[in-house]
């Protein structure tokens, strides 16, 4: 896909280890504010979605397979990892990287989109020596994130149509072919604007495309494993297919009801109604109590670390 990008004119290696200069202390100043305020915006969301938590109720779901217990792990860290390894190439971050991944991480799942990239670039930005150029880099890395999903998308529409269509959901027609425009129409405009677009030069950026391909797969596949895990009952192959069809369902932008419409389709492909709703209901309210419970030390912590130096 990239094959035919130009290559920017300044060297990857100039780009990846620039030692840019000192930032100026009004820069330095607003750059210190924005992480504290965005810090302090998540940890004001991360409490407010502890009102929504049923922790007793949770617990009591609650497998105690440790095979779950490793797919889960591995399901919610992978897409921290996969983020840490493209900083680790493009920067040489440190492994304390990665906790400012995952704060980026439970920024964007609790409070906003993208906001997450806005904390990561004020974390980048104060440690010039190893970011070299933060902004070009978090931005390439956000659209071809975006892009890779589109297309991954756009591919499972071709695929699951048939399925969609007879399973009769409620949806499709006019919003289902729309959808399949608006992904394909971004997806294509960030290719023919490629040479503005984007910084990093094309081996950087096949890297990037790679690792989000390989987090994609890893996801499904993990949730796939999660729920086999609970409902072992159900054949592997029906779960692996339903959470493909659950991450072209979440992708798709003007689907009504995503939710829903997956635990409809869930309980039309292989029954178990009451069953599919306590899993499903189990694992989401799971991922949000991590989010919550990590959330509120790591932006704790981190706002703590700010007002000390204030």
């Amino acid at each position: 896909m990239a094959a035919g990008w130009a290559e920017p004119a300044v060297p990857a290696s100039a780009i990846v280890d620039a030692d840019p200069a000192p930032l100026p202390a009004s820069a330095s100043g607003w750059i210190h504010w924005l992480g504290l305020a965005i810090s302090g915006a998540v940890l004001v969301a991360i409490l407010d979605q502890m009102r929504s938590l049923d922790f007793a109720r949770i617990a009591g779901l609650l497998p105690a397979s440790a095979a779950f217990w490793l797919a889960f792990c591995a399901y919610y860290v992978f897409p921290i990892a996969s983020e840490w390894l493209i900083f680790r190439r493009l920067w040489k971050i440190p492994p304390s990287g990665f906790v400012a991944l995952t704060r980026k991480y439970i920024g964007n799942e609790v409070l906003l989109g993208y906001i997450g990239e806005v904390y990561f670039y004020s974390w980048a930005r104060k440690r010039a020596r190893m970011s070299g150029a933060p902004f070009g880099a978090i931005k390439d890395v956000a659209i071809m994130s975006a892009v890779v999903g589109n297309v991954v998308t756009l591919a499972m529409m071709a695929l699951a149509y048939p399925i969609i269509g007879q399973l009769r959901l409620g949806f499709g027609g006019s919003a289902f072919y729309l959808s399949a425009f608006v992904l394909a129409a971004t997806s294509l405009a960030a290719l023919l604007l490629r040479r503005r677009l984007f910084s990093l030069p094309n081996v950087e950026l096949r890297f990037v495309v790679l690792v989000h391909l390989a987090r994609i797969l890893a996801t499904t596949g993990l949730a796939a494993l999660m729920w086999y895990l609970i409902l072992p009952n159900v054949p592997l192959g029906w779960w692996l297919l339903l959470a493909a069809l659950r991450l072209l369902l979440s992708r798709l932008p003007f689907l009504p009801n995503k939710d829903l419409a997956f635990v409809a389709l869930a309980m039309l492909a292989i029954g178990h109604e009451n069953e599919i709703t306590a899993l499903l209901t189990m694992v989401a309210s799971l991922i949000l109590a991590t989010h919550v419970l990590l959330g509120l030390l790591l932006m704790s912590a981190e706002l703590s670390g700010l007002k000390e130096r204030i």
